[in-house]
């Protein structure tokens, strides 16, 4: 309990006493002493107290005094704080002699407001007592306050208080008592708050070494600088780190990592007044990447490299980004200022899998992989990759949501019945709990294809409910019978619907967009199973979420082999030449058997999705076989499409469109496949002439369309349009042609916002109205 007298003389006359319940982030953020001392500023008595994710705040004054303190718990709170008033009400008054911070209690509500903060990166003022050789938290590796540190990865239950967080078995010592007690420090009740003396440590093995604290950061440092990979245990799950500038060290990561191609991401140092020296060194900025950098979220973020850049090409392979990224936590600070250049930062897991947090099992999984660890002990509650943004027409787009930006909280226009368990698809899975008026979006798991990553999803759908205090009642999935989220799903005691995949994709842009407007949507992805049973990833839906209409398509092929055209492009390939009686060169691999089985239908499903004309068109320009990552092709020939000067105006091809008996109007690719195999063209033409095609596909389908059914919106999601070259040269044709173009910034257009968008589309089948 925390308290300040104020003398006699100062109290008012005339009193009134209120009590508001503050909802939003105001748990994690120093909301409570905010409260305390904005009450001493306006010199009210009363109290302030954590509830299960909510604060009640109490205060008695003159009325005019109580309308002013009450505009400035929003307008004045933290830069952390997101709050909202949920109740305000008159109070009896009663005689108090201060203000005071009640210690936790219980909420008031039946149903608690609970919102869980995210992590967040080091602040200006920790990072300037951390460089401070006469603060006593000089270069300590864990040093946080109310405005920075960990926050979901280490709470284990709310109200967010430290016993309910996984520094509960670090008591506090004297000094850093003080601290968190004191409402006039920055550090009071900062849950992750410790120093060197009874906080977290450090320990590097190597074996057969093993150093601890400060020696630990060191013989980490010296490992790097031989070429070593060291796994590094952070916020959220462990990195495997190398020397960025060393493409020997890079290469021997790839090998035992058996990541041949996939980009890995980079860290840089924080240099110079922004924190961005460095990075202008390698790469090309604009404002726009700028801001996404230094967001408080530190997400790893695509962007451009300079010509001349030192960075060395196996860093990504065949593409024109990098994946970069700012320190965000102290270690990471420190690592990169005494390294001196940047590091490759990429996952600490094997396979897709979500990222390791246990030092042992790290060890266990990662042995084989990295040659040195640099551990800490403080425990990681469960684990956050890092957040991927891209920017695109001026704004950043969510690629991946993970740690600094998830859980993702949104307010939904209506109130839902009954609570509501999303559980997204297969390939970047992460869920969604929906109830009242709320929905939240979980950090990404990972592709679902191996057992620790369906313990990790089964491992999510517990703690979301458990964190916010919802227990589903029914459960929504994805209409693929084989994804790993729905056969789990069918295995639960609970109701259960489905939704259709692109549905889902369409429903959560429309979500975002605005519910209450009539969409044109394109869907445009790798594959999805569509309504009539085929694989469906190029399709247009109009309508509203409930109520969605397929009306365009792409001209349907069938794919030899299955799903192994998603990891071979060349099925792809020989797929659209076959349909459009053309030979597959022969001698590029022994294709009898398998032409046999695609003529008779064997294991040869129709499909219609954009993805696998990418994939085709990346094979077809030379440019991969077999892809060794997901969406390796398409991302290359992204890279590939850039305009040679020599060769002047590139044209786009229309790409007809014609009527099937069901009314459903068919774009045909066949003048794409006759362009990409001229081999006397550039490759860099070709394949920019297949992005302007398509771009000019989606703007001939949106006039079509718009001749027989209104609309007010083009929507364009799916996970094809993490393209930038596409979404930029479609959101500008549409724009010139007279369309409201609208592509996702908050939720990703991949599969990452599936569970959002199975919410939005059953709330919408039920009947659920907006208010």
């Amino acid at each position: 309990m925390n308290t300040v007298d104020q003398p006699l003389s100062s109290r008012p006359v005339s009193r009134e006493a209120r009590r508001w319940v503050m909802g939003g982030r105001v748990q994690g953020v120093g909301y409570r002493a905010f409260v305390f001392n904005l009450a001493l500023q306006f010199k009210l008595t009363g109290v302030v107290q954590n509830l299960t994710g909510e604060v009640r705040v109490e205060a008695q004054g003159e009325p005019a005094t109580l309308d002013a303190f009450a505009a400035a718990l929003i307008s004045s709170a933290p830069p952390l704080a997101r709050p909202h008033v949920i109740s305000c009400q008159l109070i009896p008054v009663r005689d108090l002699r201060g203000f005071e911070i009640l210690a936790s209690a219980s909420a008031i509500a039946s149903q608690p407001d609970i919102h869980i903060p995210p992590d967040y990166s080091l602040c200006d003022d920790c990072r300037r007592e951390m460089r401070d050789p006469d603060d006593r938290r000089y270069r300590y590796p864990f040093i946080n306050c109310t405005q920075c540190g960990p926050r979901y990865t280490l709470i284990t239950a709310m109200p967010y208080d430290r016993a309910h967080t996984t520094m509960a078995d670090f008591p506090l010592c004297p000094r850093c008592r003080a601290e968190y007690e004191d409402p006039h420090d920055r550090r009071f009740h900062a849950q992750p708050l410790a120093c060197p003396t009874c906080g977290p440590q450090l320990s590097f093995v190597a074996a057969p070494e093993r150093s601890e604290g400060n020696t630990a950061l060191q013989a980490c440092i010296e490992s790097l600088r031989r070429g070593k990979t060291v796994a590094v245990k952070g916020i959220g799950g462990y990195h495997l780190m190398c020397d960025a500038l060393n493409p020997t060290a890079i290469a021997q990561l790839r090998a035992s990592k058996h990541r041949p191609h996939k980009p890995l991401a980079v860290m840089f140092p924080w240099l110079g007044k922004d924190g961005l020296q460095r990075v202008r060194e390698e790469l090309l900025l604009d404002p726009a990447t700028e801001a996404a950098l230094c967001h408080a979220a530190r997400p790893i973020v695509l962007i451009p490299r300079h010509a001349d850049s030192t960075l060395p090409d196996v860093i990504a392979p065949g593409l024109r980004e990098i994946g970069a990224m700012l320190p965000y936590s102290p270690l990471h600070h420190l690592l990169l200022e005494s390294f001196g250049s940047p590091l490759v930062a990429t996952s600490g897991n094997l396979s897709g899998e979500p990222v390791l947090t246990d030092n042992a099992e790290a060890e266990a999984r990662l042995g084989k992989v990295a040659q040195a660890f640099l551990h800490h002990n403080r425990p990681i509650a469960r684990p956050a990759d890092d957040s991927v943004v891209r920017v695109v027409a001026n704004k950043p787009r969510l690629l991946r949501a993970g740690r600094g930006i998830a859980p993702l909280e949104f307010d939904l226009p209506y109130t839902l019945p009954q609570p509501l368990l999303a559980v997204g698809g297969h390939m970047k899975n992460s869920i969604a709990l929906g109830w009242n008026n709320r929905a939240v979006l979980s950090p990404h798991i990972g592709d679902l294809d191996t057992p620790r990553s369906q313990e990790i999803f089964a491992q999510v759908v517990e703690d979301l409910q458990k964190l916010y205090g919802v227990v589903a009642q029914a459960i929504v999935c994805d209409a693929h019978p084989g994804y790993a989220s729905s056969r789990w799903a069918t295995k639960q005691d609970l109701p259960l619907r489905r939704v259709q995949h692109h549905h889902s994709h369409a429903s959560a842009l429309s979500f975002e967009g605005g519910l209450d407007k009539t969409w044109l949507t394109f869907t445009w992805d790798g594959v999805g199973l569509g309504e009539d049973g085929t694989l469906w990833g190029g399709e247009a839906l109009h309508g509203k979420p409930g109520a969605w209409q397929r009306v365009v398509s792409f001209k349907p092929f069938r794919l030899p082999g299955g799903e192994r055209a998603g990891r071979e492009p060349w099925r792809s390939a020989a797929a659209l030449c076959w349909e459009s009686g053309l030979d597959w060169p022969s001698e590029r691999r022994d294709t009898l058997l398998l032409k046999s089985a695609w003529q008779h239908g064997v294991n040869a499903p129709l499909t219609t999705a954009v993805g696998r004309l990418f994939d085709a068109a990346s094979c077809l320009l030379g440019l991969i076989d077999t892809a060794t990552h997901e969406g390796q092709g398409p991302m290359r020939l992204e890279a590939a499409a850039t305009l040679d000067q020599t060769t002047g105006v590139i044209e786009s091809l229309d790409l007809p469109l014609h009527e099937d008996g069901q009314g459903l109007l068919v774009a045909d690719w066949t003048s794409l496949l006759h362009a990409l195999l001229r081999d006397e063209v550039p490759v860099a033409h070709r394949a920019m002439q297949f992005h302007l095609s398509l771009a000019h596909s989606i703007v001939a389908q949106a006039e079509r369309i718009h001749t027989r059914r209104a609309f007010e919106a083009v929507g364009l999601t799916g996970g094809v349009f993490q393209n930038k070259l596409l979404a930029e040269l479609a959101i500008r044709q549409l724009n010139a042609a007279g369309f409201e173009a609208y592509l996702p910034q908050r939720a990703s257009c991949n599969d990452g916002s599936l569970a959002l968008g199975q919410l939005i589309e059953t709330a919408s089948k039920m009947g659920i109205r907006n208010l």
